[in-house]
């Protein structure tokens, strides 16, 4: 059931050696390619990086948060034409999440990397650095990065007791009764 799925998906940091087979690639890509877009508008693109120069490049990106991708099997860049849609962000995330529960479906680990409104370095942002690396064309924007991998060690998913169900509210905001 889906909702198993949910409660197994943890991100995940530490990888295994090990590269993805290409049927898993497929998959994931095919996960990516189905995610729903604003008024099917697909502002979307992504960039499958394989290649362990690449990943290590991207993995200095960001002087927090990144450095774990230099060890991923592969990483995907989620990047969009601002142009296309005026809620590209909105549909980069909802293809993330699609590739996060795909790899999670498949026995692999993953983890978001955050990438729009982060820095490099005092003058430059991460975006522009991860559009230098993958060769992204003028005027694209990148969401995010997610490694993907075999993980390293097991991990169960949150407990229920780990639920923020006390920001669920029902009919008005602050009613915690149903």
């Amino acid at each position: 059931m889906f909702i198993d799925l949910l409660r197994k998906r943890r991100s995940v940091r530490q990888f295994q050696d090990r590269p993805v087979e290409q049927e898993k690639i497929d998959l994931l890509m095919e996960a990516m390619l189905r995610s729903p877009s604003s008024r099917s508008l697909n502002p979307w693109e992504f960039v499958v990086v394989q290649d362990k120069k690449i990943l290590h490049a991207l993995s200095e990106v960001k002087p927090h948060g990144a450095a774990f991708v230099k060890n991923a099997a592969l990483a995907i860049v989620i990047c969009a034409d601002p142009e296309k849609c005026d809620v590209w962000i909105e549909d980069c995330s909802i293809a993330a999440i699609l590739l996060h529960l795909a790899a999670t479906d498949l026995g692999l680990g993953s983890c978001w990397v955050q990438i729009r409104k982060r820095e490099y370095d005092q003058q430059t942002s991460a975006e522009s650095r991860v559009a230098d690396i993958v060769g992204l064309k003028a005027g694209m924007n990148v969401e995010a990065i997610v490694a993907v991998g075999y993980s390293a060690r097991e991990s169960d998913g949150h407990p229920d007791s780990a639920l923020l169900r006390e920001r669920v509210s029902f009919e008005y905001y602050g009613e915690k009764e149903q």
